[in-house]
């Protein structure tokens, strides 16, 4: 059992990590981090995690996102983010099961590469990371980064398989396709998967309905 993560600690955990996203891009700022905290928390009181240590996790998940997009990719921003939050959280003094526990949440977040989430507290935090990326915000974030890298507004005869990221084929319909479409299926807690249900079906009905309307046939 962990000591309990205080206010305070909260608080100027949370002013250190938003300074990693003043030039951060649209679709992946500070909103993004503050929504998937909410949801952290949400999902996290019903899985009985350790909401203090969720918390710190839910806002430092992606202050390693600098780095990766710089890399356009290579780097992956949970490893990034772990060794960040590490650090950070033994600058505060926290007892070191707080630090493990905080770093292994940032270090599974990660949608491919992080290895599977084990604990409580990683689990909510994936499932809350993964469900910003679909319904209602999911369509406007994936539009919102298609604008970021110049990509075209729609393309409903894509092969994805012969596109790449950060293209001018890195459209909105294309990131469903690839990842957005599966999002549903990778949910770790019963509450995700709740959510996640209800998100994907407004997600699938908006695409066959842009697809129908680039046809002119709505």
């Amino acid at each position: 059992m962990t000591a309990p993560v205080t206010p305070a600690l909260v608080a100027r955990v949370r002013e250190e990590a938003r300074a990693f996203f003043r030039g951060a891009r649209g679709s992946h700022d500070w909103d993004h981090t503050e929504r998937v905290r909410r949801l952290a928390l949400r999902i996290g009181r019903r899985e009985r995690a350790d909401l203090g240590v969720l918390e710190l996790a839910a806002l430092l998940h992606d202050i390693g996102r600098e780095e990766e997009d710089r890399s356009r990719g290579r780097v992956c921003h949970g490893r990034v983010g772990a060794a960040l939050a590490r650090r950070i959280l033994e600058d505060y003094g926290c007892e070191p099961a707080v630090v493990r526990a905080v770093a292994e949440a940032v270090r599974t977040h990660r949608f491919r590469r992080g290895g599977a989430p084990r604990t409580p507290e990683a689990r909510a935090l994936f499932d809350a990371d993964k469900l910003d990326s679909i319904g209602a915000v999911g369509v406007g974030r994936a539009f919102q980064f298609a604008g970021e890298v110049g990509a075209r507004l729609h393309d409903k005869a894509i092969d994805v398989r012969r596109t790449k990221p950060y293209t001018r084929e890195d459209t909105a319909y294309r990131e469903y396709l690839v990842k957005l479409g599966r999002v549903r299926d990778r949910m770790t807690t019963g509450e995700g998967r709740r959510i996640a249900a209800g998100r994907h079906r407004f997600m699938a009905a908006f695409f066959a309905r842009l697809n129908k309307e680039t046809d002119g046939a709505l």
